[in-house]
């Protein structure tokens, strides 16, 4: 057993707290971990074979053992977290939010701080609060902040200095911080205090503040004021009576973990309350856990080793509330350091409990039943067979993740005219129709071939991607061979964008192609591995089809009269109805002429038909 040969290395560890990392042969990293103890906790591994299919494939695989010293445990546990989402070591369990909704970002940063919408949450000193869902209600809320708060929208620096604020003080959606005669950064920074509260969801805070400086507004008789006011809180009762939210006073700020493991994989559900209510439920599910690592499932790992992974990666994003609730109970060593993390992260103390009775137990068994059900839909028969297929994928193209979001591209042509692309997504197993794109391929003239036409999209494709900062594919699907490949691969080269994996699927043979293997991967007939790229692949060349045949069908429907300046699709009909062709226009005089399109449109086309 691999584990045995480092038995020697082990035995002179340090015992003190820090990191330990097990590679295998190729210098891949296998697993990172965390200890307070570094020979104790490795050399417990001696002894562990037989305990779990997953321990079990890591001992065999492991060849080589790193540890990095820390000064205390709490150190280690921040290491650990960064060195797993850095590695993406296939034993750890790695866990993703479903969360692709936008954030809004409050930049306290600045001199005046906006409202923006995010797609990530960064450590910049902003204040970010989301995701909202749906995305919509992210720019609706922004929208609310510039019209009830005068929060402004522009990207100037703002010192105070201009000579008079622009149309959005005229429309009453700015307060002006830029014209410090008009607002100063004082008034302005009550505004933005009250963004935040509507931000963070404290809307009975921010109505009880709005509605005071309402009545001393209307004493000072500013009645235009007092009545912007009564119309932002009447706005804000109506947002708040809308709002489907759970409410239980007693519980102030916590967060409630449920974990469903089964055969198929896990998920875990978070519940987030604030202020006694709960604002928002986000759903993690596993990136390894599910997998089969040479044959064997991972049924072995625990619901606490699970929750111990959630409670770190959702928290290296989220700020931790007072009190973070637990349906799976954590061993004090493993407790006790991630209380010190959270309450470094939080400023203040903070409390990893299991409760086991009254409202805090009501909410931990609601993220369970919820985690259930979600289990059952993401691991449901279609989901096991997704995944399946998904899986064969990683094998068989040496990929280092599930390839969950695949890109496919086809090119249609007709004898190098009209020529268009397509561009087909499939997430988790599933088409995503909202995200297919079309392409017109540009210089056709100069550019007739496949290859060519290839290279273009997948150049435009990933060089707008870069521009928006993903989300990036794990696997491009190229309808064709090694040329359309190659050309694939040509365009990623010049963004900087080789690393991404790209594979060719041939049609006749469907075989698929790799840039680093001369021969074709056949995939097994019947497979639903093979019937995944077919139905990705049949997709983007369905769409590009389609878009191929309304291109061409546009160009048949052109009107030589579109190339005469002034003559729009309204002109083009009036000329046509009246004349009844394109000769009968040609033949028409200027008198004909000028009393359907005016003397000037007229001339216009007798200078073009002239020219002929």
């Amino acid at each position: 057993m691999a584990i045995h040969e480092l038995k020697g290395q082990i035995g002179r560890l340090p015992e003190q707290p820090g990191v330990y990392l097990f590679y295998n042969e190729a210098g891949d990293t296998l697993y990172v971990g965390k200890a307070r103890v570094l020979r104790d906790r490795v050399k417990s591994y001696l002894g562990a074979y037989g305990t779990n299919p997953r321990i079990d494939a890591l001992l065999r695989d492991a060849a080589r053992l790193e540890t990095i010293v820390t000064d205390s445990v709490v150190e280690a546990l921040a290491l650990e977290n960064h060195l797993i989402k850095q590695r993406n070591p296939r034993f750890n369990v790695l866990l993703r939010d479903d969360k692709t909704y936008p954030y809004l970002q409050l930049t306290t940063n600045e001199t005046a701080p906006r409202v923006l919408v995010a797609r990530r949450v960064e450590r910049d000193g902003s204040v970010y609060a989301g995701p909202f869902m749906p995305a919509s209600l992210a720019r609706q809320t922004m929208r609310l902040t510039h019209r009830l708060f005068g929060i402004r929208s522009c990207n100037e620096v703002i010192d105070g200095r201009r000579d008079r604020p622009c149309l959005e003080y005229d429309i009453k959606r700015c307060l002006a911080p830029c014209v410090a005669a008009v607002c100063t950064l004082e008034q302005y920074g009550r505004a933005v205090g009250q963004a935040r509260l509507l931000l963070e969801g404290r809307q009975a805070e921010l109505i009880d503040g709005l509605r005071t400086e309402m009545v001393d507004a209307s004493l000072d008789e500013r009645f235009e004021r007092a009545a912007t006011l009564r119309d932002a809180i009447r706005t804000l009762e109506t947002l708040r009576d809308r709002q489907q939210k759970m409410s239980t006073p007693a519980l102030g700020d916590r967060d409630a973990f449920g974990v469903k493991v089964g055969p198929a994989g896990a998920v875990v559900q978070v519940f987030q309350m604030r202020r006694g209510r709960v604002v928002d439920r986000v759903e993690m599910t596993s990136e390894v856990v599910s997998a089969a690592i040479d044959g064997n499932d991972l049924r072995g790992l625990s619901p606490s080793e699970v929750t111990e992974a959630a409670v770190q990666q959702f928290y290296a994003e989220h700020e931790p509330p007072p009190d973070v609730l637990v349906s799976e109970e954590l061993a004090a060593d493993v407790r006790e350091p991630l209380e010190l993390w959270l309450s470094e992260r939080a400023g203040r103390r903070v409390h990893i409990v299991t409760p086991s009775r009254g409202d805090k137990r009501g909410l931990v068994d609601l993220a369970l039943r919820n985690a259930s059900l979600s289990y059952d839909t993401h691991f449901g028969d279609g989901a096991v067979v997704a995944f399946e297929a998904l899986d064969t994928l990683r094998r068989v193209l040496d990929l280092p993740t599930l390839p969950r979001r695949i890109e496919c591209f086809d090119i249609s042509t007709l004898q190098g005219t009209n020529t268009v692309a397509s561009m087909v997504v499939c997430i988790e197993g599933r088409m995503r129709r909202s995200e297919y794109r079309k392409f017109a391929i540009r210089g056709v003239s100069a550019m007739p071939d496949d290859f060519a036409s290839m290279e273009e999209v997948v150049r435009r494709r990933y060089q707008k991607l870069l521009e928006q900062g993903g989300p990036f594919p794990d696997l491009i699907l190229i309808d064709g061979g090694k040329g359309q490949l190659t050309a694939a691969y040509t365009a990623l080269r010049q963004l900087g964008l080789d690393r991404l994996v790209a594979v060719g699927l041939a049609k006749q043979e469907e075989l698929l192609f790799r840039r680093d293997r001369i021969e074709g991967i056949a995939l097994p007939h019947q497979t639903p591995a093979l019937r995944l790229v077919q139905q990705i692949r049949d997709e983007a060349h369905r769409f590009a089809v389609t878009f191929h045949r309304a291109k061409r069908t546009k160009t048949a429907l052109r009107s030589e009269l579109d190339d005469v300046p002034g003559i729009g699709p309204r002109r083009r009909k009036q000329l046509l109805t009246t004349f009844g062709s394109l000769a009968g226009v040609r033949r028409a005089s200027r008198e004909e002429l000028d009393r359907v399109v005016g003397p000037k449109t007229a001339q216009a086309v007798i200078d073009y038909f002239a020219g002929r």
